[in-house]
């Protein structure tokens, strides 16, 4: 008699890292949710929230939020579907080099990153300096 064989998906730690950068002081365990103000364009109540699987993005987005916080980057597990972050794919980074996600669903923080390198202040002040040009012509963050 021949065994069927039963698949089943099991989690694999670290099969892929992603990444959260906020101001926003959580603890391992917490869920990072939709519907609290977002810390960027309008602060408008958050329809998606963000992850990106490079450091270096997370880190832009420490840097970039809001408030008067530390900076900090959390290790985030998605619990639901994730998509291309349309603020930055297709538009700015075609294909998506910056592995930049969004998603309604919530993000489970299973780690902080505590010893990274910031940019420069001339680097977050170009930065800003350029998103505030944005702001000045009318292009904001897609928060659909």
């Amino acid at each position: 008699m021949e065994k069927k064989q039963e698949t089943q998906s099991i989690q694999s730690p670290f099969s892929q890292t992603y990444f959260h950068g906020t101001k926003a002081d959580l603890k391992i365990g917490e869920l990072i949710e939709t519907g609290i103000h977002s810390n960027y364009g309008q602060r408008n109540k958050a329809g998606y929230i963000y992850l990106t699987a490079t450091l270096d993005a997370a880190i832009w987005g420490a840097e970039l939020a809001l408030g008067e916080g530390n900076e900090r980057i959390y290790l985030v597990e998605p619990t639901g579907p994730i998509e291309d972050d349309p603020n930055l794919t297709d538009k700015k980074f075609p294909g998506n080099p910056t592995k930049s996600y969004r998603s309604k669903h919530p993000f489970k923080i299973v780690g902080e990153v505590t010893v990274w390198q910031g940019h420069s202040p001339e680097q977050v002040k170009a930065m800003k300096d350029g998103l505030a040009k944005l702001k000045e012509n009318g292009i904001e963050a897609i928060e659909d």
